[in-house]
């Protein structure tokens, strides 16, 4: 019991020594505002960013699905490598074949994605929908916040229509209206019961606003869907039965899937490399954002390095300038461990006051990145403030006091004399100097990789936006119009398209106007990889496979309007006509690769891919009657495009985009073209009008966020560095100011002074970037292994990084190198 007490005593006597040194350092802290400011504001910095990050990081990889039994539920990955697709849909009798063969999955969901226009909730708009069957909730473990959602009750072709809202179109568009439970709504040309909301959940494998069952969608009940095997729209998601794990459903997946191939050869070309795959859920939905945020991440943590060395520098330097004061208590027998606890109360209360700012500025820091993230994740959207930015922030705070603390080298009643504490000058010693320097170089090269990243990420944001486009895209307004397909048929939306581009044609300012199905760059990988074709004439190689074209349906004048000149041949005209010759225009790529040395003008090409048989389009031969430069509708950055165009009046048509050629501003035609459409038809959706050049900046945002936040992170950085090497090179020449004076007593010219100390921090610039290229080059060879795709900078980023970083340390020089030259001699030589 006495041990006991003794124990409990020491402990209160060392809590109350502990807070006596907590209000010296609050004390001693308030008489140094300047540095104090500093200190926190940098570290408010570091562990603000810090927190953000990390709190971002834990809700998009770490944070739990609401998903009930997420361990169980896996995401069956179809591929097709040898094309260039990663993620390939399921066709129904796939789905079958695999339903009938995998027992280690207890039960399939499946989730294919369609546009629908929809009518009889607010106005009519074309919504993205999801089209499930009656066990997809069930095998994805979701709940309702409202109603129900489908079962097997509202599966098969007899069903009633019925569907769910997601909740992010619940709370958005209905403003989280009960009463929408029983509302009729049109889809397309169906109709269905709104039976439920969903409850909040990451929306994988499609961002869609309503969910509803197969009878909503005609195409789903035809026979090309339900029969065509290579007619692939379906993603697919199963649940582990009980007992099985992972790695045996995916050795069962491959081999019913391997001998599915074997029955059905014709339908799974061997260049194409057909394979299946199987993952959880939870790491197939992270890893588009994964190799982001571990960058970002990593970035936070070199800003975390930069801050704390900034912040070493000033304690440092500090300590330095106290050395009278704790020699002194070293003398009275204070020792090491005593004075070790001076520095980490005050390291405490920096870090502390730093962690708090820190904190309050981590919210509008995670707002920003969120945004950002959400290009990669849709989870970032909900991401909120919680206490773990709380505890992250407390924690970044005691490594930085504790790591901060043991920086100095403290005096001990043995060795006070060699501190000199009866000394009147700053006396700045061999180590202390080189840990000043050691700092200041760890800031450099820690801003340098930075730096190098940003600037990369810049010159490729330049190369994208400086890409020529082969289109004329300010002057081109683009709008959406889904033509509704209930009640027409293709001659009657054919009418209304050819009556529209009339209208229109008839405003001021317009110079064209044309449709097409395809809107550049927007719906980029939309149709895949191509369908494949054969030419007249062409003999392929044995083993050959034939090559595959981009599918584009569009209206006479579709080239004049957006600007792309024909190089051979014809447009498109009113004689083409669905009764007459089949006709194509084909990119020069198409036309040089098939008839080399020769016109394309008047040659055959014919489909032969099986899919055209399953979605409407003719296999019979048509004639070429223009070659049209290349335009690369799919890529920011142009490539090589094969492609084949299609008259419209040729080919069924139910949802198209207007594109309208102007001389005047393209934005003040969007009303005068919504009263055409709507005077056609009130129920008309009119959407998302833009710019082609509008368009192409809405496409790069992801590169233009990615160039704004690491450009960020590197100016933060830079600007810290910069503080730091002016610090040192300052504290350098304070410590110095005896033997500047003697220099120029003895003739020595104030500019060669200059030229020293400038050269002081050209050399810290010069050691700072060699150990950030070396320190970037390891960090990237090792995350290399980690994050596929991880890039190193060109020697361009690399130089211009390096070269901002001297003239940066220059800047900061200067100040240093004219108070070195201003040196009093007299006052220099009496201050010893």
């Amino acid at each position: 019991m006495t041990g006991h007490d003794e124990t409990h005593g020491r402990y209160r006597e060392l809590v109350s020594s502990f807070l006596h040194e907590l209000r010296f350092a609050i004390r001693s802290l308030s008489r140094a505002k300047g540095l104090t400011a500093t200190v926190v504001l940098t570290l408010a910095l570091g562990i603000g960013a810090n927190a953000a990050i990390f709190t971002l990081v834990r809700g998009v990889l770490l944070r739990p699905l609401v998903n009930r039994g997420e361990d169980r539920l896996i995401y069956i990955q179809q591929s097709a490598r040898g094309m260039g697709a990663e993620e390939v849909a399921f066709s129904v009798p796939e789905i079958q074949d695999l339903r009938a063969g995998v027992k280690s999955l207890s039960a399939f969901g499946e989730f294919s994605t369609i546009d629908f226009t929809m009518v009889g909730l607010g106005d009519p708009r074309e919504v993205r929908s999801g089209v499930v069957d009656g066990s997809f909730f069930e095998v994805m473990g979701l709940r309702p916040v409202l109603g129900r959602l489908l079962d097997k009750h509202d599966d098969g072709p007899n069903a009633a229509g019925a569907c769910v809202l997601t909740h992010r179109f619940w709370t958005t568009q209905t403003k989280s209206d009960r009463n929408v439970l029983g509302k009729t709504i049109r889809l397309g040309e169906r109709t269905a019961t709104i039976v439920g909301v969903l409850e909040p959940a990451v929306p994988y494998p499609a961002e869609t606003e309503i969910i509803a069952n197969v009878v909503t969608s005609p195409h789903h009940l035809s026979a090309t869907m339900v029969t065509g095997r290579v007619h692939r729209m379906t993603e697919l998601f199963g649940r582990l039965a009980p007992g099985a794990t992972l790695e045996s459903a995916r050795a069962e997946l491959r081999a019913v899937y391997g001998s599915m191939i074997k029955q059905h050869s014709e339908a799974y070309s061997p260049k194409a490399n057909f394979q299946v795959d199987a993952r959880l859920l939870r790491d197939q939905i992270t890893s588009p954002a994964r190799n982001v945020l571990l960058i970002l991440l990593g970035a936070s943590v070199l800003m975390f390095v930069i801050a704390c060395s900034n912040v070493a520098n000033l304690i440092l330097a500090r300590t330095v300038r106290r050395e009278g004061e704790l020699c002194t208590r070293a003398a009275l027998g204070a020792t090491t461990g005593a004075l070790r606890r001076t520095l980490l109360a005050e390291s405490l209360v920096l870090c502390g006051a730093g962690a708090a700012l820190g904190v309050i500025s981590a919210g509008p820091m995670l707002a920003v990145l969120a945004r950002y993230a959400s290009r990669f994740s849709v989870r970032a959207l909900d991401l909120t403030v919680d206490a773990s930015m709380l505890w992250v922030g407390a924690l970044l705070a005691l490594v930085a006091a504790v790591a901060l603390a043991m920086v100095p080298r403290l005096p001990s009643a043995d060795s006070s004399r060699g501190f000199g504490p009866a000394s009147g000058g700053v006396r700045i010693t061999g180590s202390a100097n080189r840990r000043l320097r050691a700092f200041a170089v760890t800031q450099i090269a820690a801003s340098f990789v930075l730096l190098a990243g940003a600037a990369m990420l810049t010159k490729t944001l330049i190369s994208l936006q400086s890409a020529r486009t082969g289109f004329d895209t300010e002057r081109v307004l683009t709008v959406s119009v889904p033509v509704m397909s209930y009640g027409k048929t293709p001659e009657q939306v054919l009418s209304f398209y050819k009556e529209t581009i009339r209208q229109i044609t008839s405003l001021p300012s317009v110079d064209g106007v044309a449709v097409g199905t395809f809107m550049p760059w927007r719906d980029g990988g939309k149709f895949g990889p191509g369908f494949s074709f054969t030419a007249e004439g062409r003999v392929p190689a044995p083993g050959e496979e034939d090559p595959r074209a981009r599918f584009r349906t569009i209206s006479p004048g579709y080239f004049t309007s957006l600007g792309v000149p024909l190089i051979a041949g014809r447009d498109f005209n009113e004689a083409d006509r669905k009764d007459g010759e089949k006709v194509v225009i084909v990119s020069q790529s198409l036309a040089q690769r098939l008839f080399p040395n020769q016109e394309a003008v008047n040659h055959h090409m014919t489909w032969t891919d099986p899919v055209m048989k399953f979605v409407g389009i003719s296999t019979e031969a048509r004639r070429i009657i223009g070659v049209t430069a290349d335009v690369d509708d799919e890529n920011v950055v142009a490539g090589p495009a094969m492609t084949v165009y299609h008259p419209f009046s040729q080919e069924d048509l139910w949802a198209a985009n207007l594109f309208i050629h102007t001389r005047g501003n393209p934005y003040s035609l969007i009303t005068p073209v919504t009263r055409i459409i709507r005077e056609k038809s009130s129920e008309q959706p009119v959407e998302r009008a833009a710019t082609l050049e509008d368009i192409r900046t809405e496409v790069l945002s992801p590169d233009r966020l990615n160039t704004l936040v690491f450009g960020g992170f590197a100016a933060v950085a830079l600007a810290i560095a910069v503080v730091g090497v002016g610090g040192v090179l300052a504290f350098s020449v304070s410590g110095r100011t005896r033997e500047f004076g003697i220099r120029l007593a003895i003739g020595s010219q104030p500019r060669h002074l200059v030229f020293g100390v400038l050269s002081q921090g050209a050399v810290i610039a010069g050691v700072g970037i060699a150990a950030g290229v070396v320190g970037g080059y390891a960090l990237a060879s090792a995350a290399g292994s980690v994050l596929p795709g991880m890039k190193m900078p060109g020697f361009v980023p690399v130089a211009g990084s390096a070269a901002v970083l001297v003239a940066a340390a220059l800047v900061a020089s200067l100040a240093p190198a004219a108070r070195a030259a201003r040196v009093d001699i007299m006052q220099a030589l009496r201050s010893e």
